[in-house]
């Protein structure tokens, strides 16, 4: 295991709208910062269009984060270091701060920020994991052009549900989207939008059961939880939109996490509860803070994980400099 001796007052992980927010602040306030990431594909990449990033009437995902990208690049230097191609592994408290391992290296910060996002939750009812990538996928810009003029299934309600809706509306025969309670949780505006197409249709108070097929997916099964009927959709394609859950397993053992493995955060500063554990037999040291949708925050957008981050880097500038 290689050690970097450099010893940094920040450690940023993480490489989409927080933690690229926070790259920018950490580098114009001249913090020693080391910023890894694995790459800056957000999980908005594989949106084709994103109407309400401030700033942009429509930007792609792909736009969006080659602009963070090339945004927080122009900063590096001896201030800013960049490790692209890390994934952060573990994080040790020590007595001067912290010890962030990667696959190959250790570096020590006075500093963390945890900005690392989450990744899409999987279908878990019978079939789902035998069809996957069989007709069932999780991405509708990767795999919605396979798909053209036939009749799928979209399973969520929120905004990532019926954006991929809307682009399955493009080439699809038809699109049926499947929601587990009566209220959709995506914007109002989006969701008018979206049903007025005459290929779009909603079925709410549905809890998906079952996915079917052969070789390929050919139907998709739910139940009506107002008559407790099972109903099956002839589809040959489901796409799966049903939240999020984060990435934090490297982190468990230093921070508080909740049931679902959000970190527990101060909103008003975004400072994590370091867990009693990680900070027995050492005196002093620092602190971690996390922004975006790695922590328990009530909401989870672009906007709000670029103004996390903004906001823990003031209050990390205000520890490094009144300690």
């Amino acid at each position: 295991m290689n050690l970097d001796s450099t010893q940094y007052d920040l450690i940023i992980v993480g490489g989409g709208p927080a933690g690229v927010a926070a790259g920018v602040y950490a580098a114009r306030k001249r913090l020693k910062t080391l910023f890894i990431t694995k790459d800056f594909q957000g999980q908005s990449a594989v949106s084709e269009g994103i109407e309400n990033w401030i700033g942009n009437i429509r930007i792609s995902g792909n736009d969006l984060a080659k602009n963070l990208e090339n945004h927080l690049k122009s900063y590096a230097g001896e201030i800013l270091s960049i490790k692209e191609g890390e994934l952060c592994e573990s994080i040790k408290k020590t007595e001067w701060g912290f010890i962030v391992k990667t696959s190959g290296t250790e570096y020590n910060a006075k500093t963390i920020l945890v900005c690392t996002g989450s990744y899409r939750q999987k279908l878990t009812v019978p079939g789902a994991d035998i069809f996957e990538h069989k007709g069932l996928t999780y991405c509708a810009t990767c795999d919605g052009p396979l798909f053209a003029d036939q009749d799928v299934v979209v399973v969520g309600g929120g905004n990532a549900a019926f954006e991929s809706a809307s682009q399955l509306l493009a080439y699809c025969k038809s699109v049926t989207l499947v929601n587990r309670s009566e209220v959709f949780r995506a914007d109002p505006i989006t969701v008018e939008r979206v049903l007025a197409n005459p290929k779009m249709r909603a079925i709410t108070d549905s809890i998906p059961t079952e996915v079917k097929g052969n070789k390929f997916v050919n139907a998709f099964l739910y139940t009506d939880t107002k008559t407790g009927k099972k109903v099956e959709i002839p589809a040959t394609g489901i796409f799966v939109e049903i939240g999020l859950l984060p990435n934090t397993s490297f982190a468990k053992e230093v921070v508080t996490l909740d049931k679902r493995n959000h970190i527990i955060v101060d909103p008003r500063t975004q400072r994590a509860h370091l867990i009693t554990s990680a900070s027995e037999g050492v005196s002093g040291g620092g602190a971690i803070w996390a922004a975006g949708d790695c922590t328990d925050g009530l909401f989870h957008q672009n906007n709000i994980a670029a103004g996390d981050a903004v906001k823990a880097i003031e209050d990390i500038y205000n520890f490094l400099h009144t300690k």
